[in-house]
């Protein structure tokens, strides 16, 4: 199992909140699982995002954003996942006197102390300040291959066009820094049009690409991956329900897809359940095992080490996929 789409601070588990709470004396709702996930009523991208408040207030230190990173892979660990690629936006957390590199420093401690093979991905912000997301990139580049693997831009798609920041992942590509970029999920086809122009190795969800047939045969004769993200997409509405998420159609349009769970907290899911949740929409076993092998390919890895993780993956799914659990989120934190 590989989630290459999971955001640090919508995957905070209630516990953890609460611990990094009483820590740093920061008081807390009432009811915290319920402000940490996203209402019944969500409507948008935008209700959706504010379940980040919270999470943002308590990870404004390198203790806890390397808590935080250490706690998440151990638990993706505990729930049999292979690999990971954690993201978060390091100029979102730096209220209380952090450069983006000590938090992005904090975070890859976090996910290397912990028994998961994981990376990061540092996020670049739609409406974020041009000099904020340049050191973001800057600080991408820095720790590349020490422990961060890509970068990204993530934030209010429908408010801020993808094709706005061309000229910033411009400088990405001068930098010689892979990236995935958030397209086609509140915004529709010219979203992801606009990313594959500007270089993007991976579409993060990507999930309305199917409105634009002829956009389809691009993304599946250049087989760059959708990172897509169902329980996520209902939620934001990019999906207006179940039987509409396309992903089977884009299979079999011969695109390339992976399954990931985005917000493990503000979803209420974990990849388990993702795949679980597919399975009640008709996907088959052979479908299953195509989404594991695509992940592995696109996973931001050396050559070699993809081999070695597409090896695991095998064995590991020729036992998950005859039994998949009732997932619970197992670990510790």
């Amino acid at each position: 199992m590989i989630d290459l789409h999971l955001h640090l601070d919508g995957s905070l588990s209630p516990h953890l909140a609460a611990q990094l709470a009483q820590a740093q004396r920061l008081p807390l709702p009432g009811d915290l699982e319920k402000a940490l996930r996203a209402p019944a009523s969500c409507q948008s991208l935008g209700d959706y995002l504010t379940c980040f408040d919270l999470p943002l207030a308590l990870l404004q230190s390198a203790w806890a954003l390397e808590k935080a990173a250490y706690s998440l892979c151990t638990r993706l660990h505990g729930q049999g996942l292979l690999y990971a690629e954690l993201r978060f936006a390091p100029q979102l957390h730096t209220r209380q006197g952090l450069t983006q590199r000590q938090a992005a420093e904090a975070v890859c401690k976090g996910a290397a102390a912990s028994p998961l093979h994981a990376q990061v991905i540092l996020c670049c912000m739609r409406g974020g300040e041009d000099p904020l997301n340049r050191g973001t990139l800057e600080t991408a580049c820095a720790l590349l291959g020490q422990g961060v693997c890509a970068c990204d831009l993530a934030g209010a798609e429908a408010l801020y066009p993808t094709g706005q920041y061309r000229p910033l992942f411009d400088y990405a590509r001068s930098l010689g820094l892979p990236f995935t970029l958030h397209a086609g999920e509140a915004a529709g086809p010219e979203s992801v049009y606009a990313a594959l122009e500007m270089g993007a190795a991976r579409i993060g969800h990507g999930v309305r690409a199917g409105e634009d047939p002829g956009l389809l045969q691009k993304l599946a004769a250049a087989q760059v991956p959708l990172e897509l993200c169902y329980t996520s997409n209902l939620q934001t509405k990019a999906v207006p329900a179940p039987q509409d998420f396309p992903l089977r159609r884009y299979l079999a349009q011969g695109v390339c897809c992976t399954v990931n769970t985005d917000n493990m907290a503000v979803s209420g899911t974990t990849l388990w359940e993702e795949y679980h949740r597919l399975t009640g929409l008709g996907v088959t076993p052979e479908e299953e095992l195509a989404l594991l092998q695509n992940a592995c390919q696109a996973a931001f890895l050396p050559e070699p080490e993809k081999q070695r993780l597409a090896a695991q993956t095998q064995s590991q799914a020729a036992l998950w996929l005859q039994n998949q659990p009732d997932e619970t989120e197992g670990g510790t934190t």
